[in-house]
C-alpha cells in the first residue's frame, strides 16, 4: 500500500511539472500577449499606452502604435476591443517592417461603424482598402467587441462578435494597387507577395481605443 502511495505522489508531481508552462503560455497552446497587468510583450512609446481600471490597454493622446515584440506567421489571434465615438484604429498583422507599417502589414480595420447599413473597405472588420466585411457586426461605441483573426498561410478569416465577416484568400490579390474586383487599393506590393510573418500592432489614429484579453495561438500544423 505504501509503495502505491509513493507512486501516486510521484505521478502527481510529474503531472504538476508538465502543467507548469511559461507565464504567458497555457497548456492549450494559447499565449497571453496582454494579461491586464503589464505591457511586457509590447513595444510602445512610454506613457503612450496605459492599463486602465478594466485591465485594458488604453491609448493615450498621441500614444503612437503598440507592437508585439514577437513576430507571428500562422496563428489565431483572439481579443476584445472597445472604441470611442468616431474612433479610427486598426489591428495590424504580419507587419514585416515597423518603419513602413502601412505598406508591409495587413490591417483589420477597427472603426466606429455602428448602425451603418452599407459596409465598405474602410469600415470595422474590413481588410483595409482591400475587402469589405460581409456584415456590420460591430457594437455601439463604449461596448466591448470580441474579435478572432485567423491567419493560415494565404487564408485570412475574421469573426466579429460571433459572426464571420471576412474570408480572404491573399493569393487572389495578385496585382499591386488592385483588388480582384477591379477596384484600386494603395498597396505597392500585391498582397499575394506580402510577408507571411510579422508583428501584431494596435494603431493610433487619434481617438480613444481600448484592447484587452489579447491572446494568440500559433498554428504549427497550418496547411502550406
Amino acid at each position: 500500500m505504501e509503495r502505491w502511495m509513493r507512486i501516486a505522489v510521484g505521478c502527481a508531481l510529474v503531472a504538476a511539472c508538465w502543467c507548469t508552462v511559461d507565464a504567458g503560455e497555457g497548456a492549450d497552446g494559447w499565449t497571453v500577449l496582454f494579461n491586464g497587468t503589464d505591457l511586457d510583450a509590447w513595444n510602445c512609446k512610454k506613457g503612450g499606452w496605459v492599463i486602465d481600471d478594466d485591465k485594458a490597454m488604453a491609448r493615450q493622446p498621441k500614444g503612437g502604435y503598440a507592437w508585439s515584440k514577437e513576430r507571428f506567421g500562422d496563428f489565431v489571434l483572439d481579443l476584445d476591443f472597445k472604441v470611442a465615438e468616431g474612433c479610427n484604429s486598426g489591428i495590424f498583422i504580419r507587419t514585416a517592417n515597423l518603419r513602413n507599417v502601412v505598406q508591409t502589414g495587413i490591417e483589420v480595420q477597427v472603426l466606429d461603424s455602428f448602425g451603418k447599413k452599407q459596409m465598405g473597405k474602410h469600415d470595422c472588420g474590413a481588410i483595409y482598402d482591400c475587402l469589405a466585411p460581409s456584415a456590420n457586426a460591430v457594437k455601439k461605441p463604449g461596448e466591448w467587441n470580441h474579435i478572432t483573426i485567423t491567419c493560415n498561410d494565404n487564408l485570412i478569416q475574421v469573426v466579429l462578435n460571433g459572426q464571420k465577416i471576412i474570408d480572404m484568400d491573399l493569393d487572389k490579390w495578385a496585382e499591386a494597387k488592385k483588388n480582384p474586383d477591379g477596384s484600386k487599393n494603395k498597396f505597392r506590393t500585391a498582397y499575394k507577395d506580402m510577408a507571411r510573418e510579422g508583428h501584431i500592432g494596435f494603431q493610433d489614429h487619434g481617438k480613444p481605443v481600448w484592447y484587452r484579453n489579447v491572446k494568440i495561438k500559433p498554428l504549427a500544423t497550418a496547411t502550406k
